[in-house]
């Protein structure tokens, strides 16, 4: 079976330049469907469920393949080599943006601009960058999730999503954490939170947006700083928006931000 059955993959669109979309951490594809329909008349627009989670063929989630992002980047390089795709601009979402990133040092060839929406390249403080998160509290977080995982979605999807106003949304992320395989969320998190990828962001070659938030309890200040300094060819826009999901939950102002990103506004 090709990586494109495995994955689910999804096509919509007429362009002649592909868009594909990573969900990140305890989602899938569904996420981005406020935000997908408004690139269709423009691009070739591609989405897909990462091993292990929404339709994808969850007997295929190698824990060793998926010890680190590299099997995912892996997945995403197979499936635009299976539909052959160049020049693509890839978006990911948080743990997938660092996926996104992987992929293009890997492959420019395949990849031409990315988007990063609400990335960080390493959550835990050391050596003088500021992540968020000692990495006792990342320990004890992934203690929680060993012994507790659904209660731990309860508590922490809401918070996540950021947007206190409306719980719906919250309610929303709570239901995708919660559907997803127990045993597959713990060893991802494992990877999402302990994982370092400050170098391969350094690396990255590729013009790149980053759409950050305000009050985003995954992002702090610092690691927008941090992008401002070490992404070589990066434009950072912090949309009047909250929490970690903006595709979800300001879809409109995302879509204007990648829009802005793919087709600026001539010079005066």
């Amino acid at each position: 079976m090709s990586k494109i059955e495995n994955c689910a993959v999804k096509m919509a669109g007429t362009g002649e330049t592909a868009l594909v979309f990573l969900h990140g951490y305890g989602c899938d594809s569904s996420m981005w469907h406020k935000v997908t329909p408004e690139f269709e008349t423009r691009f070739k627009v591609i989405t897909y469920d990462l091993m292990g989670y929404g339709r994808s063929e969850i007997e295929h989630y190698d824990r060793a393949r998926y010890s680190t992002l590299d099997g995912h980047a892996e997945d995403l390089i197979d499936i635009l080599d299976e539909l052959d795709l160049v020049d693509v601009i890839a978006v990911g979402h948080s743990v997938s943006a660092m996926t996104v990133a992987l992929a293009a040092n890997s492959r420019p060839d395949l990849i031409a601009k990315t988007v990063m929406v609400c990335p960080s390249p390493s959550y835990m403080n050391e050596d003088g960058y500021t992540g968020g998160f000692e990495e006792s509290d990342l320990l004890g977080l992934l203690d929680i999730l060993e012994v507790n995982y659904l209660g731990w979605a309860a508590d922490m999807a809401p918070a996540i999503m950021g947007t206190p106003d409306r719980p719906a949304l919250g309610e929303k992320l709570t239901a995708s954490f919660c559907q997803t395989d127990p045993d597959i969320a713990k060893h991802f998190a494992r990877v999402t939170f302990l994982s370092d990828h400050r170098e391969d962001v350094r690396k990255m070659a590729q013009p790149t947006l980053v759409i950050q938030c305000r009050d985003d309890i995954l992002v702090p200040d610092t690691v927008r700083a941090w992008f401002d300094e070490n992404l070589k060819r990066g434009k950072q826009v912090l949309l009047d928006a909250t929490g970690h999901c903006p595709h979800m939950s300001f879809p409109e102002q995302t879509v204007a931000a990648i829009s802005a990103f793919l087709h600026p506004a001539p010079q005066k």
